[in-house]
């Protein structure tokens, strides 16, 4: 690791817990924007279901916020 590496992540882990999920969040986000992986037949087909599903109004939509929301509340499952 660089020391640059290394200095950017001791600042990390001085944050607290809710400021490091908000950075590892980002990070993630930057990463899935910059190098998309493509999609195989079968996850293409999962998302046209999903999304016919959605437009015929048999889906409710759920806030993004509200999904993070509920995994950072989640007990660990101590697989």
């Amino acid at each position: 690791m660089s020391p640059n590496t290394e200095q950017i992540l001791d600042s990390a882990l001085a944050l607290p817990a809710e400021a490091q999920l908000e950075l590892i969040e980002a990070l993630i986000a930057d990463l899935d924007e910059a190098n998309p992986e493509p999609l195989d037949d079968a996850s293409m087909g999962e998302i046209q279901r999903r999304s016919a599903e959605y437009d015929a109004g048999l889906v409710r939509p759920i806030p993004w916020s509200e999904v993070i929301g509920h995994g950072r509340r989640r007990e660990p499952s101590g697989d």
